[in-house]
């Protein structure tokens, strides 16, 4: 009796703790009605979404404010991930984040400016300040939101992270509010026999499984048959009031016969375990898809600590003349809440089938290290990259690897060698090995080179192979002629592309001085401030050297005259 109390003065005291977060100590990070495009903890490609991404009318430019007093401890620009952001450590132990950012504002905006030409480079690193470098105040503007960092809308991505552990906490917890009122959508289920002796319907195959709306936001699915151990899985997502995004949801429980057997939630995670979202989901039906199902139940090397409460890890086990009522409820962070419930009855399957088992001379033990070649490809697997034992698929067509297909997570990069000795050298300088998954746009793969081999490593399986790139980058788009007057202007602009192997790097000059010109990797355009500094004279040279990632290069140059 003792042990139960005190386990359950455990349980209130961890369920407090989650939930003592400040309510009051953080604003809005904007003055405009939070409308959100991304929820935290949402499903993205290989990691949990780490923020919320608010939206800003599709515009850019509006004031970003501190969400507390604090200090700026991180600078960060850089042409993909984040692009411009700004990390500000709070004194009550929490860290805000502000990513995208078009530019930083006052005082920063010049403090970031000065480390790029002191670096003559557009990207800067982690900048890490102290202290008292840079303090801010609650409300005060730190920059103006954009869409800096890759292939992105505009918008502001807001996080906020346990400054010690640097864990990710979901910022709706800490008085950041949004408007809902729509329960989740499901919109799609499926049973999974989870042992050899397993059976659905009579089948030892995954079951998609019809479902339908009972009312506003109850489904039911079909009765179904089953022996042996099986789990469920459902693509479902959550709307917000008027939004057509579909985001994440807060919460995934599963009941049997009124007792819970699973549940996670979105509460907090950190990075370094982000990358097992890819076990959570069916890995296999999503890249065939694209769409993904969350499974409610947990694989044995998912280590995510997102888990609560689970039975049998939230397998089932049906025993033949039972049963059994499972109900999967997905919930919002708000609380709106949907049911999906399915009847299913232990009946004995006299099927007799056994699944054919994969056979390769490629076996993958996954506590070992395995290398195997062939015509001139090798590939090689660290120990753990896999998650399981199997047998691979490995073969070379034309030059071209086919290595399994991209239908297993990984949880390390493994290492794809090329023998290049059959191209001349004149071909080697330009021969890059490509990622060919997608037939129609190959991309490339960071290709290094040693001696006679090209070498790569990826963390995803599929076809690989080399493409030769004579091609140099282009240049193009001026917003000025050869001998233009420019003094009514205040930006020089100019587009770059590549389509082969992609720009690496460039480099721009007026009058043999290095000058900062941001890229807009979107709209591949290069653009310089003309007030970033004083010209002399009226009569200038500007230069650009745009360099691909196999060294071809590029070399515009023009005059112009300015007063």
């Amino acid at each position: 009796m003792k042990k139960i109390i005190f386990l359950f003065f455990l349980a209130s005291i961890t369920s407090f703790a989650q939930n003592n977060y400040p309510s009051d100590y953080f604003r809005s990070p904007l003055d405009i009605p939070l409308r959100l495009a991304g929820t935290f903890g949402e499903l993205r490609n290989n990691h949990f979404h780490a923020g919320i991404d608010i939206k800003t009318n599709r515009r850019t430019g509006l004031p970003v404010y501190a969400t507390a007093d604090g200090y700026i401890s991180r600078i960060k620009v850089a042409i993909w991930g984040y692009g411009k952001v700004i990390y500000i450590n709070h004194s009550n132990g929490f860290t805000t984040v502000y990513a995208h950012l078009n530019k930083f504002g006052n005082g920063i905006q010049e403090y970031v400016k000065s480390i790029q030409y002191e670096k003559k480079s557009y990207e800067t690193g982690n900048i890490f300040l102290k202290e008292n470098q840079i303090k801010v105040t609650k409300g005060q503007i730190i920059g103006y939101s954009g869409r800096t960092g890759g292939f992105v809308a505009p918008h502001l991505h807001y996080e906020i992270r346990n400054t010690k552990t640097e864990k990710i906490i979901n910022p709706l917890l800490l008085g950041i509010k949004i408007q809902d009122s729509i329960a989740p959508k499901i919109k799609k289920l499926i049973a999974y026999p989870m042992g050899s002796d397993s059976r659905i319907n009579r089948s030892l195959k995954n079951q998609s499984l019809s479902i339908k709306k009972d009312s506003l936001n109850n489904y039911i699915a079909n009765r179904l048959s089953a022996s042996g151990k099986i789990g469920f899985g459902v693509n479902v997502y959550d709307l917000l009031g008027k939004e057509l995004n579909k985001n994440g949801i807060y919460s995934l429980e599963m009941k049997i016969n009124g007792i819970r057997h699973y549940y996670h939630d979105v509460e907090t995670f950190s990075f370094s375990e982000s990358k097992f979202i890819n076990l959570l989901i069916d890995y296999e039906y999503y890249s065939k898809y694209k769409s993904r199902i969350q499974k409610t139940f947990r694989e044995k090397e998912n280590k995510l600590s997102i888990y609560k409460d689970l039975i049998e890890e939230g397998g089932i086990t049906i025993n033949e003349g039972l049963n059994y009522q499972v109900e999967i409820i997905a919930k919002d962070f708000i609380g709106n809440s949907s049911s999906l419930k399915i009847p299913v009855v232990g009946l004995k399957s006299e099927s007799i089938l056994n699944q054919e088992r994969d056979t390769t001379a490629y076996k993958i033990v996954k506590k070992e290290f395995q290398k195997f070649s062939k015509n001139g490809v090798t590939i090689a697997f660290p120990k753990n990259t896999f998650y399981k034992d199997l047998f691979l698929n490995f073969s070379v067509n034309d030059r071209i690897a086919t290595i399994h297909k991209p239908i297993i997570p990984l949880d390390k990069k493994f290492t794809i060698t090329f023998d290049s000795i059959m191209y001349k050298k004149s071909e080697v300088n330009h021969i890059y090995i490509a990622n060919m998954n997608n037939k129609k746009y190959p991309y490339y793969m960071d290709t290094r080179k040693k001696s006679d081999k090209l070498f790569t490593t990826t963390k995803t399986l599929g076809k690989y192979g080399l493409l030769i790139d004579n091609q140099i980058p282009k240049i193009y788009n001026s917003n000025f002629k050869d001998n233009d007057w420019m003094s009514r202007l205040r930006y020089l602009t100019i587009k770059i592309s590549d389509s082969q192997s992609g720009i690496k790097s460039y480099e721009a000059s007026i009058d043999n001085e290095w000058i900062l010109m941001e890229y807009d990797v979107k709209k591949k355009r290069l653009s310089y401030d003309f007030r970033d500094k004083k010209l002399v004279g009226s009569k200038h040279i500007f230069k650009l050297v745009v360099s691909d990632n196999v060294g071809n290069t590029n070399t515009y140059k023009s005059t112009f005259y300015r007063k």
